[in-house]
């Protein structure tokens, strides 16, 4: 628009023909063209400062009807072997899809080894648990039930109660049809499906598309510190995290400076592969909702989100960022926080009945090895 005014100002001043119309018009020009290296320049400050190696959510489109059946299997814990334990409990929705726990606590208050990462955006990891063991969601989902110290239960019992259940026994027979819908491959499949329903658009996915307006001033300069600092080379794609291993302490020894005993989860990735070189290599976390997730790392020893950047910054990159890289880099994790899908969490009229005595009577409280 402003080239367009330039050319017709000059235009006339030329067909004018007069010194003091050619100097009006001269001085025209001069005020056109400024606004326009002002209008250039103000878009340039504003456009999205972008990278190729991240994009925004784009949630996926799921079956509802497996999604309302997999909400309640999430939330009951019918699938545990007293009755007591259920996906729920080691991924609370309220607390970012993770527990406000070190390490989980499983049947009969058995003690885990590791931290629960969030559920919220799984679909997007390239695999599942910190060591990458389950392949996608469905694999992920069928694991706690059988792990003694977890749900110490088997598929076999939950089955059984589950068809005996006049609600769950109504809505197999919807979603799957057939003589026996109640499956093991039918019960994950629908949390599975819960589970992809359950991807948190933020305002960074907002900033991502084009909304400059989206960041606080903080909230930039810490994502132009993210990538300055190197935090990009592993925090990237549409979870920033989740698609690739790395090797906890790529730089500085991570184990030594905890200085604790090392445990068999401290092993990551070896403990499927027994590959030397995958000694304390994990899944790269995503950083969406971190806000909401401490205690952080796989071994839940930190519960300060600045201290844990600090700490990154050291181990993995073999760096010492300032207090104000630190804040800045903390706001922008900030805008990582999204929102629940509307349909996410369980209505009251629908939440599971007490099942430990159901548990008992069917002697399903045995673990299975």
């Amino acid at each position: 628009m402003t080239d367009v005014r330039l050319r017709i100002v000059l235009g006339l001043a030329l067909a004018a023909g007069c010194s003091q119309c050619n100097e009006e018009a001269e001085e025209e020009a001069e005020e056109v063209e400024t606004e326009a290296e002002t209008e250039a320049e103000a878009e340039t400050e504003e456009a999205p400062d972008l990278s190729p190696l991240v994009e925004p959510l784009q949630p996926p489109e799921v079956d509802m009807d497996k999604v309302y059946l997999g909400r309640r299997l999430y939330h009951d814990p019918i699938l545990s072997g007293d009755g007591t334990v259920s996906c729920a409990s080691c991924h609370s929705l309220e607390h970012g899809g993770a527990e406000n726990r070190r390490t989980s606590e499983g049947m009969g208050g058995a003690i885990g080894p590791i931290n629960s990462p969030t559920v919220l955006n799984a679909h997007f990891n390239f695999r599942q648990f910190w060591d990458g063991r389950a392949a996608d969601l469905q694999e992920q989902a069928g694991g706690p039930v059988e792990n003694p110290i977890e749900m110490g239960g088997s598929f076999a019992d939950a089955v059984q109660r589950i068809e005996a259940d006049e609600w769950y026994d109504d809505r197999f027979t919807a979603v799957y049809g057939g003589d026996d819908p109640v499956t093991k491959e039918n019960i994950t499949d629908a949390i599975a499906e819960y589970e992809r329903y359950l991807v948190t658009p933020a305002p960074w996915d907002d900033y991502l598309r084009g909304d400059v307006t989206a960041l606080t001033d903080q909230q930039k300069r810490g994502w132009a510190s993210f990538q300055e600092a190197g935090c990009i080379a592993c925090h990237q794609g549409v979870n920033l995290g989740g698609t690739m291993y790395q090797k906890l302490g790529a730089v500085q020894d991570y184990f030594e400076q905890r200085d604790t005993e090392i445990t068999e989860a401290d092993l990551g990735r070896f403990n499927v592969t027994q590959d030397e070189e995958d000694r304390h290599v994990f899944k790269v976390a995503t950083l969406r909702n971190v806000t909401l997730t401490p205690p952080y790392f796989h071994d839940g020893s930190q519960t300060d989100l600045r201290e844990t950047v600090r700490i990154m910054a050291q181990v993995q990159l073999g760096k010492e960022l300032t207090d104000e890289q630190i804040d800045d880099i903390v706001a922008f994790l900030g805008a990582l926080e999204g929102e629940l899908p509307d349909e996410a969490r369980l209505p009251e009229d629908q939440l599971p009945p007490d099942r430990t005595t159901a548990s008992a009577d069917t002697g399903s409280s045995e673990t299975a090895g």
